[in-house]
């Protein structure tokens, strides 16, 4: 190889070694601010994991502070109209990331626990009392607290005569405790007679009429 071609050869091998530092170069920067990038990212998803932590955390307290908010409520109503043998009881559980509730009904009887779903404790009675303790709890626990009167729909449809009552006297304690007005439409006497103001609709010739109930006469117009 002549001296030439020898310097053309080093020359051209200089130049393309100036070209792959300037590519590296370029790599490196590109690295560095991916490197940088990922940095960033990963102090985000520790953040945010962090976060999600935090806020299960205070979901769980939020759903465990409510579940013995809504035991203790439900629980009174029970004891009230049924005996001090009785107690309302929530299960939480998660199912696929989704947490769900389980309600019991636990009763005493001769030493032994017995935990039923409401379905299965002491027949209806058991369901309609939970259902209308429920409904005012969840209404006295959500922000802002919902206004105005309970309108029920045949409450205590299934009590049983035995504890009429006592379940007479509950819907009572709730309107005080709470302050609300009670306005409820039923065919029981039990109930008509111990409401402040009470109203008969009948049929006569097709045509609905209402007049004040004659069970009543305590002055209340």
């Amino acid at each position: 190889m002549e001296w030439n071609e020898l310097e053309k050869a080093i020359s051209y091998a200089q130049q393309k070694l100036t070209k792959k530092k300037a590519e590296r170069a370029v790599l490196l920067n590109e690295k560095k601010e991916i490197e940088q990038e990922w940095h960033k990212l990963e102090q985000k998803r520790e953040l945010l994991e962090k976060v999600r932590i935090l806020l299960q955390q205070a979901a769980d307290h939020i759903r465990h502070q409510a579940k013995e908010q809504l035991e203790v409520t439900v629980t009174r109503a029970l004891q009230y109209v049924f005996g001090p043998s009785f107690r309302f009881k929530i299960q939480l559980e998660e199912h696929g990331g989704n947490p769900s509730a389980e309600f019991y009904v636990v009763t005493e009887w001769e030493g032994k626990t017995i935990c039923n779903k409401p379905q299965d404790a002491r027949g209806g009675g058991v369901v309609d009392l939970l259902s209308l303790a429920l409904r005012i709890a969840l209404m006295e626990q959500m922000t802002p607290r919902v206004q105005g009167p309970i309108v029920l729909d045949e409450p205590g449809k299934h009590v049983s005569e035995d504890y009429v009552v006592p379940f007479v006297q509950l819907l009572k304690s709730l309107s005080d405790t709470f302050g609300r007005q009670i306005i409820m439409v039923t065919h029981n006497t039990d109930l008509t007679e111990s409401a402040d103001v009470a109203f008969e609709v009948r049929q006569k010739q097709g045509r609905s009429v209402v007049q004040k109930s004659r069970f009543l006469d305590n002055g209340n117009e």
